[in-house]
This record gives C-alpha cells, structure tokens and sequence, in this order.
C-alpha cells in the first residue's frame, strides 16, 4: 500500500480514487498546519503532493526544519523552484498521483 498526502484547496480532490490503483490510499490536508498533523499521526504516508503555490514552500520548509525525515515532496512543475521538492511534469492531480506512483511503486 502506497499513501500520498495530497496537500491543496478541496477542489483539488482526485476524480478517479488513487489514479485509479487499489493500493494507493490518499490522505487530504488543506494547508500547512493540517499537512503538519497528518503527517505527525500517520507515520505510514510515502509521499506528499503539494498543490499550493506558496503554501508549498512554507510547507517544504517546515518539513524540512521540524522533520528531516519526512517522505519525499512532489510537487507541479507550474509551482517553480522549491527547495527539496521534485517536480513534476502535469498539472491535473491523476497524472500527478501517477507519477508518484510509478516513482515509488517496487521494481521502478
């Protein structure tokens, strides 16, 4: 099982659950705090999406001062250069997922 964290506004919600893999579980955090949260009381997320422009910095920054072990960042390549975060080719949440996906996924 794979878990992202999906950090953005509610309209950024997936239409097809996990890119449309059963072993995908997506998590939703609506800014820097609740992402914080989360990520404190699910030890199990993989991988964070970040989809706020400059709340993905923030973000990103956080992370990195308050958890240096934090999962891998992914975020939209629209969202320019952030420290410590990968980005990725896309700009609707599926093919993001996907990407991270395939990114994570054993044997890849």
């Amino acid at each position: 099982m794979i878990t992202i964290l999906v950090v953005g506004p509610a309209d950024s919600e997936p239409s097809a659950p996990a890119a449309g893999r059963p072993s995908v579980e997506i998590l939703r955090a609506e800014g820097t705090e609740d992402a914080l949260e989360r990520l404190a009381r699910n030890r199990r997320i993989d991988a964070v999406l970040l989809l706020e422009g400059a709340g993905a910095a923030e973000l990103a920054s956080t992370l990195a001062e308050e958890d240096p072990a934090a999962p891998p960042l992914f975020a939209p390549a629209s969202l320019g250069a952030i420290p410590g975060v990968t980005h990725l080719a896309g700009e609707d949440v599926e093919t993001l997922l996907d990407s991270i996906v395939r990114r994570l996924e054993p044997g890849t």
